[in-house]
C-alpha cells in the first residue's frame, strides 16, 4: 500500500477487522448497484470512498426536480441528465481510484446475467418490484448476495440474501404476488433522511461481506423512523419456493 493509498485508507484500515489486507480485498473487489435513487446516491459513495475496485451502476431515469429532496449526488443543474452518469462523475470525483461504470440501461432478465459475472456483491436500489424479482432470481442463479434497501415514508427495510449460506431468496419473504398494486414514493412519500439510511445500511452490510465480516443473511431489518426504533426479523427459507426452493417441492 502506498503512502497515498494509507493516507486515504487510514481510518478503515487501522481497524483490527480491516487491515492491509482487507483493504487489498475491497480493491480486488466489485459491487454492483441497480438504481442510482435515494438508496443508491446513499449507498455507492460509501462503496467508492471505501476503495472498491470497481462499481457497476445502472439506471435508465434522468434527474428531475423531484429527486433533489433526498437524492444528493445532483444538483439542480444536472436536472434532465442520466442518473446513472451524473452519479458516475459525482463518484470519479470523489476517489479517481475506483473503476466506475455507468450504464443508462433498464435491466431484466436477459441483460442481468452479464451484469453479475463479474461482481462480487449486488445492491437493489431500486423503486419497483419488477426489478426486485428480476434481481433477485439473476443473483440466486449466480448465487451472488443481494443486499435489499427500500424506504418509504417514515419506514425502511434492510436485508441481505445470501443463498451461499443457504439462507432464503427475496421471494421467500415477498411472493410475487405481492409486488401487485403497492405504493410507491411518488403517492406515499419519503422523508430524505430515510433513504439517507437505508442506503448506508445497504452500503455497510455490502462491506461487511466482502470483508469476511458476516452480513446478517437471512435476517430482515425494520426502521421506524418516527419512533427511532429497529426490529430485527428472522427471515424462514420457504422450501416450496419457485425461485430458490428444491425442484421437487415447488
Amino acid at each position: 500500500m502506498s503512502g497515498t493509498d494509507y493516507a486515504r485508507y487510514s481510518r478503515q484500515v487501522i481497524l483490527r477487522e480491516v487491515g492491509v489486507h482487507g483493504q487489498a480485498l475491497l480493491r480486488d473487489s466489485a459491487a454492483l448497484v441497480i438504481g442510482c435513487g435515494g438508496l443508491g446516491c446513499a449507498a455507492a459513495p460509501y462503496l467508492a470512498g471505501a476503495g472498491l475496485g470497481r462499481l457497476i451502476l445502472v439506471d435508465d431515469d434522468v434527474v428531475d426536480l423531484s429527486n433533489l429532496q433526498r437524492q444528493t449526488l445532483y444538483r439542480q443543474a444536472d436536472i434532465g441528465r442520466p442518473k446513472a452518469e451524473v452519479a458516475a462523475t459525482a463518484l470519479r470525483a470523489l476517489n479517481p481510484q475506483v473503476s466506475i461504470d455507468a450504464q443508462v440501461t433498464r435491466i431484466d432478465a436477459q441483460t442481468l446475467p452479464a451484469l453479475l459475472a463479474d461482481v462480487d456483491v449486488v445492491l437493489d436500489c431500486s423503486d419497483n418490484f419488477t426489478v426486485r424479482f428480476a434481481l433477485n432470481a439473476a443473483c440466486v442463479a449466480a448465487r451472488r448476495p443481494l443486499v435489499s434497501g427500500a424506504a418509504i415514508r417514515f419506514e425502511g427495510q434492510l436485508a441481505v440474501f445470501d443463498l451461499r449460506r443457504g439462507g432464503p431468496c427475496y421471494v421467500c419473504l415477498y411472493p410475487q404476488s405481492d409486488g401487485e398494486n403497492t405504493e410507491t414514493c411518488e403517492e406515499a412519500g419519503v422523508l430524505g433522511p430515510v433513504v439517507g439510511v437505508i442506503g448506508a445500511q445497504q452500503a455497510l452490510a455490502a462491506l461487511k461481506l466482502l470483508l469476511g465480516l458476516g452480513g446478517e443473511a437471512g435476517v430482515l431489518q425494520l426502521w421506524d423512523a418516527l419512533a427511532g426504533q429497529w426490529r430485527r426479523l428472522q427471515i424462514p427459507r420457504d422450501p416450496g419456493c419457485p425461485v430458490c426452493g428444491t425442484p421437487d417441492a415447488r
